[in-house]
């Protein structure tokens, strides 16, 4: 699609809704004046408003939107900044609408976290009720979608409201998995071609550990949030856990730890050992993660495991008890359909885990079901399968506390932490939300700094453990800018 800019050139604000409602366009940018089939928008500036005003030709026959904003608003050249790049997306939006498209669950919503916007809101003074509506008026949201918004909002200030300005939360990365699904993006190298890379990589990562916490200390900082994410954690045997426990204690002060996860999503990496060496280690919550309780399923997305070996590691868990459980499932994967996807979750809620996670099928580049063109669940399937699990985990006292959206997600819709019992993981709900610095280490690791005025800054670790091993003094070096942010 043509793309003509006056007055600014926030290209990928305009990018952005190109991406969710004309997903089979790319934008170009002609020289000359518009011509022809095209998207015309400008942004002027007024007294007292900044004005973004879009002009979309479609067929031939024109669609206008506008979108303003009061300059009383701007405080700063970053919140001017965002301001104009929002407008700049309503014009659009409007426009798209106004040719006749339909409008999306999520409306003009495009980024992957909606739930701050919701909270901006609640922190303005506005009630409960006058922020759904108003969330809904402005972006064009369906109410059922502002109020799972306002559940996340509720929890992510109750967390804020807990937090000292010294705290972080920690992640180590373990990129290896047994198998890769078919689904999958993530960095993760299969350990049945790669044995030998696994303890090379825990010399690295140790070492990166030793010069995080020396840093941590430097600064004062209180670690309240322990994650251990992957790839698959449990990957590593029950003897290579355990001196990775061992090394974190020692390294950090974990005294003001409120929580310990580790990702075991996979059920044939787990087993009672492995499962007693975490808890004695003071791990409080692992994530069982089945995706689907349907064995054809499996089968179709590359997991070597049956639903039954689901069940044996929820029982071996129990027998180790103290352990709070989450469980993974993804609406949209190949060969699911609504009935199969409830069967799936009626399953779930069967166990009643602490905490179950929906995720949609987010069809990410690099993954085999692109690769192959595998055949899914439609949008509309895909939107049942979501109202479904809304309702049922309503009715079974779950409430959402955190949620994210990506790109190419099956329907345009989202990912959904629920918790029942007041089991929040602050973990997810920091990350998400932006709360505090996420500090990380190992492969792909990427450590999030809040360094003030909603200013991040970020370090990225190498994706791949080969990279990682062979990087190991440029990795430890980074650290530094922890202590340029933070200090």
């Amino acid at each position: 699609m043509k793309i003509y800019f006056s007055g600014h050139n926030y290209k990928y604000a305009a990018e952005q809704i190109l991406l969710s409602l004309f997903s089979g366009e790319k934008p170009e940018y002609p020289e000359g004046p518009p011509l022809g089939d095209r998207v015309y928008i400008s942004l002027s500036e007024g007294e007292k408003y900044y004005t973004a005003f879009c002009s979309l030709k479609l067929s031939g026959k024109e669609h206008i939107g506008r979108a303003s904003v009061a300059k009383h608003k701007i405080t700063d050249e970053l919140s001017k900044d965002r301001c104009l790049q929002k407008i700049i997306r309503l014009s659009f939006y409007r426009a798209a609408i106004a040719s006749g498209l339909p409008r999306p669950t999520w409306g003009a919503l495009t980024g992957i976290r909606p739930a701050k916007l919701m909270s901006n809101l609640l922190e303005e003074g506005m009630s409960e009720a006058l922020a759904v509506s108003e969330f809904c008026r402005e972006y064009d949201v369906s109410r059922d979608r502002a109020l799972l918004c306002l559940y996340a909002a509720r929890a992510g200030l109750a967390c804020s409201d807990s937090l000292s300005p010294r705290d972080v939360c920690l992640y180590v990365g373990i990129p290896f998995c047994p198998t890769r699904c078919s689904y999958c993006s993530f960095v993760s190298q299969s350990v049945s071609k790669s044995m030998e890379l696994i303890p090379p990589f825990l010399e690295a990562l140790y070492s990166e550990i030793e010069a995080t916490a020396a840093v941590i200390k430097m600064l004062n900082l209180r670690p309240i949030s322990l994650y251990l994410g992957g790839g698959t954690p449990t990957t590593l045997s029950a003897n290579q856990l355990h001196e990775l426990c061992e090394k974190l204690y020692s390294a950090f002060d974990l005294g003001f730890l409120r929580e310990f996860t580790v990702e075991a999503g996979r059920p044939d990496t787990i087993n009672a050992e492995k499962l007693r060496v975490l808890k004695a280690h003071g791990v409080t919550r692992v994530s069982i993660n089945p995706q689907t309780m349907d064995d054809r399923i499996l089968e179709a997305i590359g997991r070597r495991h049956t639903a039954e070996d689901i069940f044996r590691a929820l029982d071996e868990a129990a027998l180790v008890g103290g352990l709070e459980i989450n469980m993974d499932l993804i609406a949209g994967l190949p060969l699911d359909t609504p009935d199969t996807f409830k069967k799936t979750l009626n399953s779930v809620l069967d166990i009643g885990p602490e905490n179950i996670t929906i995720h949609t099928l987010s069809l990410k580049k690099g993954s085999s079901i692109m690769l192959k063109g595998t055949v899914k669940p439609t949008a509309e399937q895909v939107s049942e399968m979501l109202d479904y699990a809304s309702a049922s985990l309503f009715s079974a006292a779950y409430e959402p506390y955190y949620l994210y959206r990506q790109k190419y997600m099956s329907g345009g819709f989202e990912n959904i932490g629920w918790q029942r019992g007041n089991r929040e993981n602050i973990y997810n709900i920091c990350i998400m939300e932006e709360l505090c610095s996420i500090i990380s280490m190992g492969g792909g690791a990427s450590t999030k700094l809040c360094a003030g005025n909603g200013r991040l800054e970020r370090i990225f670790n190498p994706k791949y453990p080969a990279e990682y091993i062979s990087s190991i003094d440029k990795i430890i070096k980074s650290k530094e800018k922890i202590k340029e942010t933070i200090w």
